[in-house]
């Protein structure tokens, strides 16, 4: 057991003061970060807390799952490590190729313009 602790089904509105104060009463506490978007920077509803030792996270996990906070039952579990990305080639694909011009026009048969020929 890691003293890394998932916190799930938090509340937009909630504190990182407000997880420290409430995982302090099961030991030390050491950080609190809650995740965010990168780009919107609005809270993504789950956080991280470290606890000073395996035995205050144990102990944090069991008094504090399902614990209201803001009105949302929180999810308290040990954090499982990343999972690993798969690994991504440099570039991009190409596509299609070899199709230029009008999408509409119908290039078969000699016709031009949908007009008969006599």
């Amino acid at each position: 057991m890691g003293n890394k602790i998932f916190v799930g089904n938090l509340s937009w509105e909630a504190t990182e003061e407000e997880l420290n104060v409430l995982f302090s009463d099961a030991g030390q506490v050491t950080s609190v970060k809650i995740i965010t978007d990168k780009f919107t920077r609005q809270p993504k509803g789950f956080a991280f807390v470290e606890m000073a030792n395996d035995a205050d996270a144990v102990k944090a996990i069991t008094a504090l799952n399902g614990t209201m906070l803001r009105d949302r039952a929180l999810t308290v579990n040990e954090a499982r490590p990343p999972k690993e990305r798969e690994e991504r080639g440099h570039g991009g694909g190409g596509g299609g190729g070899g199709r230029g011009g009008y999408a509409g026009s119908n290039r078969s048969g000699g016709n031009s313009g949908g007009r008969r020929e006599r």
